[in-house]
C-alpha cells in the first residue's frame, strides 16, 4: 500500500526524523489558511502517488498569498503527467502546503528490503534530487549501501559511514546518524517495505530535513496497522485492483492485450515471461491462490474482461488445492454469464485434469486447449491477433 508525502511526512515526525512544517489542503482557501500559518514563500505540492512531480509541474513556490491562491487553483484539478504514472496521467485532489527553505544541498536516502540478502538495506547517496534508478545506472560509484542485520538494526557505525560517505561534517555528522536511526526504527515499526527521502537535504543553517517522503507498506502486515490502513487513498489506485483486493486475488493491471489468470505467483511471473517470448503482451498479472474456488474464478474472470484492452485469455493452471475441474466449473460460469467474446486458451495439469478437460469439451463453449505453456503461449498470441 502507498501513501501520499504528507502522510508519510507526518509518520517519519512521528519517529523524530526532522520534516518541513506543512499541512495538507482541498482546497484553494485551505491552502491561503495554510500558507498564513506558515508565513511566505510557501511551497505548493500536488499530492500523488507517483514521483517526478515538478517535472511535470505539480511543485511551484509562491512567494504572496495571490501565488498561493492561483496556484493552488490551477494544480488542484489537473492531470499531472510524470515518468511514473504513465501517459495518462493522475487528477490531483490534494494538495501540500509547505514552508520554503534555502537549500545547501539535495541528498538522496532510502530504505528497501534486499530479498537477496535477505535484510533490509540503507542506501544513501550525494546525488539528491534525481531520479536514483538514473544514478544507479549512469554512476553506481555514487550510491553506498549498508546491510542491516534484523536483529542488531542499524548501528551507529554504519549510519556514521553512510553520513561521511556522503560528505558530512562536524555536527551534520551527529544528525545524519539521528535522523537515519529514526528512519529505521519507522521503517520496522509499520512494516514498510520501502521508505524514500529524496531530496534529503542539508539546509542553508546547516541542519538536516526530509524535503520529501515515499513510503509503501507491506499489505500482508496491515492487519497490525488499522491507523496506516485509514490512509488508503482509493483514487489513487487502479479501479480493477481494488475489485480484486475484494475477493482476495492478486491482480495488477498491465499495458499489453492477453489477459493471464494463474494460480501461484510463481507460475504467474512465468507465464507473463513465455507470452512475451512468444511475441505477446500480458495485459495483467492475476494469481487466484492455490485454493480458489469456482466463485472466486468467476470473480477473476469478471475482472479480466473489464479491461477493454484484452484481445485473448490465457488460463494457465496447476491443479492441486484448485483442481481443474473446480476451475473448468469457473471458467464455463462466467463465460456463460458475460457472454464472452474473446478467445480463451487454457493449459491445465494436475488434479482431476481429464474431468476438467471433458466439462470443457462438452459445455459447447470455443475453448482452446494446450498441453504445454508454450503451446498455449504460441497459441493465444496468434489468437490475439485476429
Amino acid at each position: 500500500m502507498k501513501i501520499h508525502e504528507y502522510q508519510g511526512k507526518a509518520i517519519l515526525a512521528r519517529f523524530g526524523v526532522p520534516v518541513p512544517r506543512g499541512d495538507v489542503a482541498f482546497n484553494a482557501d485551505e491552502a491561503v489558511a495554510i500558507a498564513q500559518r506558515l508565513g511566505l514563500p510557501v511551497v505548493v505540492k500536488a499530492q500523488i502517488h507517483a514521483g517526478g512531480r515538478g517535472k511535470g509541474g505539480g511543485v511551484k513556490v509562491a512567494t504572496t498569498m495571490e501565488d498561493v491562491q492561483r496556484l493552488a487553483s490551477s494544480i488542484l484539478g489537473m492531470t499531472l503527467v510524470t515518468h511514473q504514472t504513465g501517459p495518462e496521467g493522475k487528477l490531483v485532489q490534494r494538495l501540500l502546503i509547505e514552508q520554503g527553505l534555502t537549500i545547501a544541498r539535495e541528498l538522496y536516502l532510502g530504505l528497501v528490503i534486499d530479498r537477496a540478502a535477505q535484510r533490509p538495506v540503507l542506501m544513501a547517496s550525494p546525488a539528491g534530487g534525481m531520479e536514483i534508478e538514473k544514478v544507479a545506472a549512469e554512476t553506481p560509484d555514487l550510491i553506498f549501501k549498508e546491510y542491516i542485520h534484523p536483529t542488531a538494526g542499524l548501528e551507529a557505525f554504519q549510519a556514521q559511514k553512510i553520513a561521511f560517505a556522503l560528505g558530512l561534517e562536524g555536527p551534520a555528522v551527529k544528525q545524519a546518524v539521528t535522523l537515519m536511526t529514526a528512519v529505521y526504527e519507522a521503517f520496522k515499526a509499520t512494516d514498510a517495505s520501502m521508505i524514500e527521502i529524496n531530496p534529503l537535504i542539508v539546509t542553508g543553517e546547516g541542519n538536516l530535513l526530509a524535503l520529501d517522503a515515499k513510503i509503501g507498506f507491506d499489505d500482508n502486515a496491515l492487519y497490525r496497522h488499522p491507523d496506516l490502513r485509514e490512509m488508503r487513498d482509493l483514487s489513487e489506485e487502479d479501479p480493477l485492483e481494488i475489485e480484486a483486493s475484494k475477493f482476495s486475488l492478486n491482480y495488477i493491471r498491465l499495458d499489453g492485450t492477453i489477459g493471464c489468470m494463474v494460480n501461484g505467483a510463481g507460475l504467474a511471473m512465468a507465464t507473463m515471461d513465455i507470452i512475451k517470448i512468444a511475441g505477446g503482451e500480458p495485459a495483467n498479472f492475476l494469481d487466484v491462490g492455490g485454493g480458489a474456488n469456482a466463485e472466486q474464478i468467476r470473480n477473476a474472470f469478471k475482472i479480466l474482461m473489464s479491461d477493454a484492452n484484452v484481445k485473448a485469455v490465457f488460463i494457465n493452471i496447476f491443479g492441486g488445492i484448485l483442481r481443474c475441474d473446480i476451475l473448468s466449473e469457473g471458467v464455463i460460469a462466467a463465460v456463460k454469464e458475460l457472454g464472452v467474446k474473446v478467445p480463451i486458451v487454457i493449459r491445465m495439469e494436475g488434479t482431476n485434469v481429464e474431468t476438467g478437460k471433458q466439462m470443457l469439451k462438452d459445455s459447447g463453449l470455443n475453448f482452446t486447449t494446450a498441453d504445454t505453456m508454450a503451446e498455449g503461449a504460441t497459441k493465444v498470441v496468434q489468437l490475439s491477433r485476429g
